[in-house]
This record gives structure tokens, sequence and C-alpha cells, in this order.
């Protein structure tokens, strides 16, 4: 059992979750566009994570053709945390993926990595995809957030964060890395997901550069295929 795991039941009991405006809980931060906010950092006696993460939340109407000004605007930055116990107290409050409904998001990323393809920390990266059955999506979410928050993947700062994108027929995981050409990083980062989820030895992964997302503008068309 890790300390996430050990300090859950203990830090996400009835409290409500603290604004921004109080001084040792996740900052809030609904402004969509500005990644500017007041520095987050551990309580007293809190365990602190190695890196600060934000989560982001974005939803949009799938007939609507996709561009990075309309993602961009429709994307929206929820809070960030800088220990387990503000982790957990967040968490706690949000609304599970397999609730979500229509073409929505959860994204959790490194403070400063804004979930676009252009971000100066994704731009040369990729991701790895796992397409999931309905019923699936906030088990897996959840097991993939603590693997990248207890720093499980060993990659050192590769991991830029996890989305996972609930869809009408499917809902799929992804995870970001910084540097899709190097491949010990993303093989280690595929075996580490496969462990980590508990796959089935056939499962399908997929992998697709940021560069080819932004030339078809798709995030789940075109991947490469892997066993």
């Amino acid at each position: 059992m890790n300390q996430f795991e050990h300090l859950k039941e203990e830090d996400c009991g009835e409290q409500e979750m603290k604004n921004s405006n109080e001084s040792d809980g996740g900052s809030v931060n609904n402004n969509n566009n500005n990644i500017r906010h007041k520095m987050v950092s551990p309580g007293a006696g809190e365990h602190p994570l190695q890196y600060n993460y934000t989560f982001w939340y974005s939803r949009r109407t799938p007939s609507r053709p996709a561009n990075t000004q309309s993602y961009e605007q429709n994307i929206r930055q929820m809070g960030t945390v800088a220990s387990v116990e503000q982790f957990w107290k967040f968490y706690s409050h949000l609304v599970r993926p397999g609730d979500l409904t229509g073409h929505s998001d959860f994204h959790l990323f490194k403070e400063g990595i804004k979930p676009m393809w252009e971000d100066d920390a994704n731009k040369n990266g990729g991701k790895w995809i796992i397409r999931l059955r309905k019923g699936l999506a906030s088990r897996f979410w959840e097991n993939i957030i603590l693997a990248m928050l207890g720093e499980q993947f060993m990659v050192g700062e590769e991991i830029c964060g996890v989305v996972v994108s609930i869809r009408f027929q499917e809902d799929i995981l992804s995870i970001w890395n910084k540097t899709a050409n190097d491949q010990v990083t993303t093989s280690r980062i595929r075996d580490t997901l496969r462990r980590v989820l508990n796959l089935p030895p056939n499962t399908i992964m997929e992998y697709k550069t940021h560069n080819d997302s932004l030339k078809d503008n798709s995030s789940f068309r075109n991947t490469k295929i892997a066993l």
C-alpha cells in the first residue's frame, strides 16, 4: 500500500474543498486560460508530491470542428495540489469520469504544463492511448493518476500528465510524455501502464506523437498500434 492509499480515508472526509484564498489547501482557479495563480505548497505536516499537479476539465460539442483556439477556450483549470492530502481532498469532490456525459475530458498535468499539443513541454512528445469499454473509466483513471503521482513510471521528468476522455461509445485513457522519439522511455511507460492497470497481455495500446496530432487535427485517429 503506497502513501496515497494509506492517507485516502483519513484525508477525503466531509470537509469542503478549500478555495484559493486559503493558505493550506489546493488552489482553485476558474480562469480558463490564465495559468498564473497563487503558488501552492504543502501544508504543515503534509506529505509533499514530487511535483505540483493541476486538474483541468474540457467539454465540447462533437459536431463543431475542433481547432486550437476553440479548444483553449473550452478547457478550464480547476485547481492545483501540492501534497497527498491536498490531492485526496480535491479528488474526493470531483465527479467520477464514469458519471460524465457527452464529449468530456479530465486532465491532470504537472503545474505549468497546459494539456495542449502546442505547449513547450508537450510539442516534441506524444501519448500512449488505451481504449476502454464503458464502465471502466473511473477505476482506470484513479489507478493511472495514483501511479503518476506516486512516481511509479521511473522515467525522470518525462511524464507530463494523464487524460481520461469520455466519448459516446467508448472511453479513452492517455498518458503524455515529453520525448516521442525516445523509444526506451516510451517502452518503459507502456510496460508500466500494463502493470499498474493490470492489463491483459493482448491489450492493444496505441501511440501518437503530438506533431502528428497537429497535422491531422486529431487526438485518437491514425495512431501506431503496439501489442
